[in-house]
């Protein structure tokens, strides 16, 4: 049985005679037939009475057809997402996150959501070492973090930067005399900053911008703990403008004005990726980091 007998079958019924069909079809009336009648004799059963005025659906005929009209749809749908598939426009994205997303970010990803309605996109937080990891074990198809964190082997993409923030516990003799702070103005603070023991990319970061006169405190901790912890006067930290408009009890923020507190984030992928949703999504970021003018 193949596919062909099957659509013959249904243009046949829905004409009323073969020669219609056929016209349809482009064939030949014999070829349809033919092929009509190889199909009743490997099923065993006449499926349409014959007769001057056309053809007519037997019995066993109208059965048949119900499963055939199910079949063809399932194949229909099959190839339809194959073909989705094909050109990236169905599937999944899962991507993986270092930080809170922007709100410049948020109105891209909302873009392309509007206009990728087959294609789910699953969020994954994770910090630095885990972000790695899940792309080189595949589980992340591309991730969004510091570029300070991300290895040179990824592919990568600047997508955008944020103004950094001091996140201080309310009361602070630093939030109350003035709006905006400077590097050398944290000297003597504690910062605290999240690490592991195989990671500690965010002090990295900070050091050559702060100087030696600031001591670090490092918690395997996520930023909501990290900011806790500043609520309830165990230090400071630096955050980004993405944390400070989103605001968190018992802290304050307050922006720091040196030209060198901003925090670029890229989008990370590998090289080899080759799954056709992930490279339309690859392309539609880079192409809107362009015409949004976001680095």
């Amino acid at each position: 049985m193949k596919l062909r007998d099957l659509e013959y079958l249904l243009a046949s019924t829905a004409a009323g005679n073969f020669t219609r069909a056929a016209k349809s079809l482009g064939i030949s009336t014999p070829t349809i037939s033919r092929r009509i009648g190889r199909l009743e004799d490997e099923l065993g059963l006449a499926i349409f009475e014959r007769g001057h005025s056309g053809i007519r659906l037997t019995t066993g005929g109208k059965d048949v057809l119900t499963h055939v009209r199910r079949a063809v749809a399932e194949l229909d749908a099959v190839k339809f997402a194959a073909r989705q598939n094909g050109i990236g426009a169905a599937g999944e994205v899962r991507f993986g996150l270092r930080t809170p997303v922007g709100e410049a970010m948020l109105m891209v990803l909302s873009a392309w959501r509007e206009n990728s309605a087959n294609v789910l996109l699953t969020i994954f937080e994770m910090n630095e070492r885990d972000l790695v990891i899940a792309l080189d074990e595949r589980r992340l198809d591309v991730a969004l973090a510091p570029s300070h964190m991300l290895p040179t082997r990824m592919a990568r993409l600047a997508t955008y930067r944020e103004r950094l923030f001091v996140a201080l516990p309310v009361g602070h003799a630093l939030a109350g005399h003035q709006k905006a702070l400077t590097w050398a103005g944290l000297s003597g603070e504690t910062i605290l900053v999240q690490g592991w023991d195989e990671s500690q990319a965010e002090r990295e970061f900070l050091v050559p911008l702060v100087g030696a006169e600031v001591r670090f405190r490092s918690h395997a901790a996520s930023r909501q703990s990290l900011l806790g912890l500043v609520a309830g006067g165990f230090g400071i930290a630096i955050g980004t403008e993405s944390e400070a408009a989103a605001k968190f009890p018992g802290v304050l923020f307050r922006p720091i004005d040196e030209k060198d507190a901003v925090l670029q984030l890229d989008l990370a992928w590998l090289p080899e990726t080759e799954e056709p949703v992930v490279g339309r999504f690859v392309a539609y970021i880079r192409d809107a980091v362009r015409s949004r003018r976001l680095v």
